[in-house]
């Protein structure tokens, strides 16, 4: 059907299916951090600074992301924190909690504690853990009702995510994915169409699978993952001339045709001295091209119609349960937040400030305010139309849509507080120089001695001021989507109609 979608001067190539079929190696759960870095080894196509990245896992501005990714991935063999950040499948594999359907309300709270252990290892500043999108394949796959409305021919769209999810989880894929098409007219954008010299679409259908061509962005991890899911996107207005553009699938980072271009890193070599944050948790962002690249129906989770595409999210509840994954990620980070500025204040002095302690007080009233709202949210857990516990959505969307003015906010205050002291720091260097004692003796602090002080003011220089800091900030602002369109969205799903009837009982009143 879809031959006659192959566009004039577009050459599509005509892949063997055989050599690109959907992986069917089921493995036994958990992996090891160097298992996870042997498999980022491949002929993935990524570039870097201008040049064709060999070995992502040796790049310099990648390679300590990946290191720290590992880190992670090692954590879940640790008997600290196996119980909680893992659970036995009904085969007697250990798998990430992420994946495991909850089925209670006791359920969605382990999922939490989980979601926060694997923010702490960061402190919220490794935003994109495997966590997030692992909770949205399962609820993807727990919806098996909502997939099957979209089946054509063969293809069985249900059956091919609930094997993905079982794949992914057995072998503790790290996943990322890419929702937005890259617009060339903002106007056509916003009436829910797209542009095929940019946007991603099929250009052509085969009995094997689909072929697509075109660029999305963007991809958070994209290099230091196994997998992209190229998911749909929800502003897709239905018609027929949006049918190339509506679809759902995954496929593996080194599938050929598919180049990520990445933005420059911000990890630029510094130690974790002098750069305690970018130096372990760049997770960098790429651009994703696609260039007539095959998908084999086996790994086609929605096709062809737009106006599911657009429900995909809502309906399968899978915004819910990443809205759980973040939502405990901000606590950990604004807890951060707050220990790092009482560590300043308390460093200098100025702990007992009336001014210093009302500024850090509206960042502990931010954090109390997320704690309180994703408290109220797994408290509670409902079960929904696919027999899964779900969050509470109202809470936990209220701090979705509060935290990307919370951060910078809470930035802005760090800045406040830290004033030139930001910028005047020494390097790890100038603690081994000729330099050394004056070091020592300038940069002391009441209640600090100066390497002490030197490597908080470092930190702090690292979230507020430098490049990593910055792309922080741009990062949660819009983390789910421009804020006025996540504005706009919260106000259509509100339950408004009892509050208005309120106001009819009022004016009705004799």
């Amino acid at each position: 059907m879809m031959d006659d979608l192959s566009q004039a001067g577009i050459a599509v190539n005509e892949i063997d299916a055989t050599e690109h079929s959907a992986p069917s190696d089921i493995g036994t759960g958990i992996r090891t951090g160097k298992q996870y870095l042997e498999g980022l080894r491949d002929d993935r196509e990524i570039w870097h600074r201008g040049k064709r990245v060999k070995d992502v896992t040796a790049e310099p501005g990648m390679a300590r992301g990946a290191e720290t990714l590992g880190g992670f991935l090692d954590r879940q063999h640790d008997a600290k924190w196996r119980d909680t950040v893992t659970y036995v499948d009904e085969d007697g594999d250990r798998c990430a909690m992420a994946y495991k359907k909850p089925k209670s309300k006791e359920d969605v709270i382990a999922r939490g504690r989980a979601y926060y252990e694997w923010a702490k290892w960061s402190n919220g500043m490794f935003g994109r853990t495997p966590d997030y999108k692992n909770a949205s394949v399962m609820a993807f796959a727990s919806a098996t009702s909502f997939l099957a409305q979209g089946t054509k021919g063969n293809a069985d769209f249900a059956k091919n995510m609930t094997n993905f999810y079982d794949y992914a989880r057995k072998n503790d894929k790290v996943l990322t994915h890419t929702l937005v098409n890259p617009a060339v007219n903002f106007q056509q954008a916003a009436s829910g169409k797209f542009n095929e010299k940019v946007a991603l679409h099929v250009t052509k259908e085969t009995d094997a699978g689909i072929y697509v061509n075109g660029a999305r962005l963007l991809a958070t991890l994209g290099p230091l993952s196994d997998e992209i899911e190229v998911f749909p996107s929800t502003v897709l207005r239905a018609s027929e001339d949006n049918i190339p553009f509506a679809f759902a699938f995954a496929i593996p980072i080194a599938t050929p045709g598919l180049k990520m271009m990445c933005r420059d890193s911000y990890d630029h070599g510094e130690s974790t001295f002098d750069a305690p944050l970018s130096s372990r948790y760049e997770e960098m962002d790429a651009v994703v091209i696609f260039e007539n690249v095959f998908v084999p129906w086996e790994r086609v989770f929605m096709y062809g119609q737009p106006e599911l595409c657009n429900q995909a999210f809502n309906a399968t509840n899978a915004v819910v349960h990443m809205m759980h994954q973040v939502a405990c990620g901000k606590l950990a980070k604004a807890e951060f937040m707050v220990g790092l500025m009482c560590k300043i204040a308390a460093a200098s002095g100025r702990d007992k400030d009336l001014h210093t302690k009302g500024l850090i007080a509206e960042v502990m009233q931010m954090t109390e305010a997320v704690r309180a709202m994703l408290y109220s949210a797994e408290q509670q857990a409902h079960e929904d139309e696919f027999g899964n516990f779900i969050p509470l959505r109202g809470p936990i969307d209220t701090s979705r849509n509060m935290f990307p003015k919370m951060y910078p906010r809470m930035v802005e205050i760090l800045q406040l507080i830290g004033s030139s002291s930001l910028m005047a720091t020494p390097s790890e260097a100038d603690f081994s120089n000729e330099m050394a004692g004056d070091v020592e003796q300038y940069f002391q602090l009441a209640n600090a001695e100066s390497r002490d002080r030197v490597g908080l003011f470092r930190l702090a220089h690292d979230v507020a001021i430098s490049g990593f800091g910055t792309r922080q900030a741009l990062y949660e602002r819009f983390f789910f989507g421009p804020p006025a369109l996540m504005a706009s969205a919260y106000y259509d799903i509100y339950d408004k109609d009892d509050k208005m009837d309120r106001i009819d009982a009022l004016l009705a009143q004799d």
